[in-house]
């Protein structure tokens, strides 16, 4: 339930700048994919005195919300950074696996929730089996929809996303019966690319991540070559519309310069 302004007339307030945002960016261009890495997230339960857990839940509720404004604002596709390669080496055995059933739960809710297509990206193997019926699941149960493609990073690295797309390319050669002359002609940046978990979408615009920290933490290194960074000081939990709205307008107002 949202928590109601103590002060009277606040949320007025704020509903009309939220407004006003919407009114400044209308005519803008919009990014087409954006990412989010949703940090902070056990400093936010940390300050409340509460377990990770909690703040793992309550980071998961407002990525609906997140995805809820993305969709209003005609985004085509949103990448979430649920679960990097490092996390699953790195992190408690408990709190991992509180995580891993936060995650089940919010891929079938996603793939029930509007018309939105749900997508696993990232690596099977170290994920537990659980884990992947219900990646799977909600993959399977909203293929058909065509509404905003919802991108799960899961069991994600950027760099092991660059490795299994080249070894793909490899892998095909050989079976393919090519030899090596002919596989360094098929290796290539849109070959590359194709072979991506992300293969055949739009490479990310907008890279957004919560908690003041500035850094990608191996999220999609190749699809954000020329993407543009928006941070956020906000605790994952925290993250507000009117932070969404800034971070689009501010995207708007930039002069994408592609290496320049």
């Amino acid at each position: 339930m949202p928590r109601r302004s103590l002060i009277p007339g606040l949320g007025f307030l704020y509903q009309l700048y939220i407004r006003r945002l919407k009114g400044q960016i209308r005519e803008r261009n919009h990014p087409k994919h954006v990412g989010l890495i949703l940090d902070g997230n056990r400093r936010w339960a940390k300050q409340r005195l509460e377990t990770s857990s909690s703040g793992h839940r309550a980071g998961a509720d407002k990525i609906h919300e997140f995805l809820t404004w993305c969709d209003d604002m005609g985004v085509e596709v949103v990448t979430l950074y649920l679960l990097s390669t490092d996390n699953i080496s790195g992190r408690d055995e408990k709190e991992l696996n509180a995580l891993v059933g936060i995650i089940e739960s919010l891929a079938d809710q996603l793939s029930r929730f509007r018309n939105w297509r749900v997508q696993h990206v990232g690596h099977r193997e170290d994920l537990p089996p659980g884990l992947l019926a219900q990646l799977d699941g909600a993959a399977a149960r909203s293929e058909a929809n065509s509404g905003m493609h919802v991108n799960l990073a899961v069991g994600y690295g950027g760099r092991q996303d660059i490795t299994q797309a080249v070894r793909k390319l490899v892998e095909r050669h050989i079976e393919g019966g090519g030899d090596l002359k002919g596989l360094s002609e098929q290796i290539s940046v849109d070959a590359i690319a194709d072979n991506l978990y992300t293969g055949g979408q739009p490479d990310l615009d907008l890279v957004i991540r919560t908690s003041g920290e500035q850094r990608l933490s191996d999220f999609m290194i190749w699809q954000a070559a020329h993407s543009e960074f928006y941070f956020v000081e906000a605790l994952g939990p925290d993250l507000r519309e009117v932070d969404f709205l800034r971070a689009i307008r501010d995207f708007g107002r930039r002069q994408r310069r592609y290496g320049h």
